[in-house]
């Protein structure tokens, strides 16, 4: 007796979520995301906003998207992630909907419902695509581990909320994350 397939979804049903629905696409299986926390909002936004600052100080070309923004890893899979902050330097895989194609860095701040997902399974997945720069901010444990996985052989950093990290991707960006602890305690 063979067992019941599991659904595959596409992009298709993706998008044709109702208005407002949260979740992901990955590997043709839907991930329903519940409504982030007070502190991940305060993480989004002050990153957010010190990343739109050093752009536009330095007359940058790059786009830096929050979430809610859908990410396409790979042209020909059913993968669609939407990635807490996506910076995107090549606009050729802009699109209407989103972007198609690895973005060169991208944050994920952790849910405490599901941190396997940002640790294991999004790792992989922007490994897989070419992400350049993948953080980690984990605000239970107020740390931050950054994966440059533009080398060959990539080893994460860990930081804590009280240091001043380095963005790989912009040798000169330094974001002090002592100043992020003000606004969550």
């Amino acid at each position: 007796m063979a067992l019941p397939q599991a659904r595959t979804y596409t992009e298709y049903d993706y998008y044709s979520l109702p208005e407002n629905t949260r979740a992901e696409l990955i590997e043709g299986q839907l991930y329903y995301q519940a409504a982030p926390s007070r502190a991940h909002q305060e993480i989004l936004n002050f990153l957010n906003t010190e990343l739109n600052i050093y752009v536009r100080s330095k007359g940058g070309d790059c786009r830096i998207y929050p979430a809610p923004f859908a990410v396409k890893l790979h042209p020909d899979k059913h993968t669609i992630v939407e990635p807490d902050i996506t910076v995107i330097c090549n606009h050729s895989k802009l699109t209407d909907q989103g972007c198609t194609g690895a973005p060169d860095w991208i944050i994920e701040i952790v849910s405490p419902g599901n941190p396997s997902n940002d640790y294991i399974r999004k790792l992989y997945l922007y490994a897989d695509a070419g992400v350049k720069e993948y953080w980690i901010v984990d605000p239970r444990s107020e740390t931050i581990f950054v994966y440059y996985l533009a080398q060959e052989n990539f080893k994460p950093k860990a930081y804590s909320f009280q240091d001043t990290v380095t963005a790989n991707l912009f040798g000169d960006l330094q974001i002090n994350f002592s100043q992020l602890t003000k606004l969550l305690h």
